[in-house]
């Protein structure tokens, strides 16, 4: 099993992410709704990689992992952006920022477990 932590604040989105990723039976997920909770979980749960909305209010995505990063535990772990910002300097910005990878939204659920698999290679 894959272990996935996914920081995104919007509940629906949540929801449609751990629908996709439980059903596969590939993936165990721990969603939190902000990077200060997703920053408390990785207290009890080590991923194997992140799943993080970019735009969130308080702390963004790249902030949480940044913080993240501070983490020996999780220095190393794959961290994959979702953002509906998806345009060309912003992808490019996350890349230099450690994104192994940038899935635009609205992303499309049947595909997101082999999309996250492809990242792991």
């Amino acid at each position: 099993m894959i272990k996935i932590l996914h920081v995104e604040d919007d509940a629906d989105i949540r929801e449609i992410a751990q629908l996709s990723l439980e059903l596969s039976g590939e993936f165990e997920l721990v969603q939190c709704e902000s990077g200060e909770k997703a920053l408390e979980a990785v207290n009890s749960f080590t991923p194997d990689v992140l799943l993080l909305d970019m735009m969130m209010p308080g702390m963004t995505g790249r902030q949480t992992l940044e913080l993240m990063r501070q983490i020996p535990a999780l220095s190393e772990t794959p961290a994959i952006f979702m953002t509906a910002r998806a345009q060309h300097a912003e992808i490019e910005e996350l890349r230099f920022a450690g994104a192994a990878h940038v899935i635009s939204k609205p992303f499309d659920p049947v595909s997101l477990g082999s999309e996250i698999m492809e990242v792991l290679g």
